[in-house]
């Protein structure tokens, strides 16, 4: 081999193999220490891009979620008015048979209808009850459709039932009096069992919301695993790489210094 003092090939190699060394030395440490196997997207471009778009879905099935959770709430507002409204007739159910009292004298039965007027109002203000703005019982009976799908394919229709038409105008603030015909026990008895079956059809609603929220809790699950085998990283044998690039970083470092030094034989031959 030749003895030159210009061109150090051994130097240059050493050099390059330091700058490698060091370079995958670096990118074990940005991956170790933001916990990311992709630091950059020359580290995995196509992972990258699965990576994003499987975030992206990851949020919006979170947010479909949350949007459940909210509409499981309005049924909630919603049954718990209907439930005070049962209780409400319940007790228009009692007055119209204590009414019915032959030993009752006209005062008495006034005093009935008092009370009836009153409850009459009350059943007026929950048929106006509201849910952050948004009513719970409408005229129409319209239905209020819930997004169980991130794609927005499937929904659940939340009804704002009609409660006013459900319960008829006479059982309503500005009606008739107790003692009016269209007041019976039969009348009071078929707007409860009405009742009934607006709030069999929420549980029904409610339910099936909780079921769709389920899935989305082990499809949001199943879509974080999916993504953390792609940008996650590995800290085990990631921890391993980094003292492998540590060590040759070091031996680098060490064979460039040696291979500096070689020249110097030349300046011996030279003397």
């Amino acid at each position: 081999m030749s003895v030159v003092i210009n061109t150090n090939s051994s130097a240059i190699a050493a050099s390059n193999n330091l700058a490698s060394s060091n370079a995958m030395l670096q990118r074990s440490l940005n991956r170790l220490s933001s916990g990311s196997a992709i630091t950059q997207p020359s580290d995995d471009a196509g992972g990258l891009a699965v990576s994003m778009k499987l975030s992206a879905t990851i949020k919006r099935t979170a947010a479909v979620n949350t949007n459940i959770q909210n509409a499981q709430s309005f049924l909630q507002t919603q049954d718990g008015a209907l439930g005070a409204v049962s209780k409400v007739l319940d007790r228009m159910s009692e007055l119209k048979v204590l009414s019915e009292d032959v030993t009752k004298n006209s005062a008495d039965k006034a005093n009935y209808n008092t009370e009836f007027q009153q409850l009459q109002k009350q059943l007026s203000a929950l048929a106006d009850e509201t849910f952050n703005g948004v009513s719970l019982f409408t005229g129409a009976g319209t239905n209020l459709a819930v997004a169980t799908t991130e794609s927005g394919d499937g929904s659940v229709n939340v009804k704002q039932h009609d409660l006013e038409g459900t319960l008829g105008t006479d059982l309503l603030d500005g009606g008739v009096s107790l003692g009016h015909a269209n007041i019976t026990i039969d009348s009071i008895k078929s707007a409860i069992e009405s009742v009934a079956t607006l709030r069999a059809e929420n549980g029904a609603s409610s339910n099936r919301l909780t079921f769709a929220s389920d899935m989305l809790t082990v499809n949001k699950a199943n879509l974080e695993a999916a993504n953390s085998r792609i940008i996650d990283v590995d800290v085990a044998e990631e921890s391993t790489q980094l003292a492998k690039y540590n060590v040759l970083v070091q031996a680098g470092s060490s064979m460039l210094q040696q291979a500096n030094s070689s020249t110097q034989v030349a300046l011996k031959l030279l003397g």
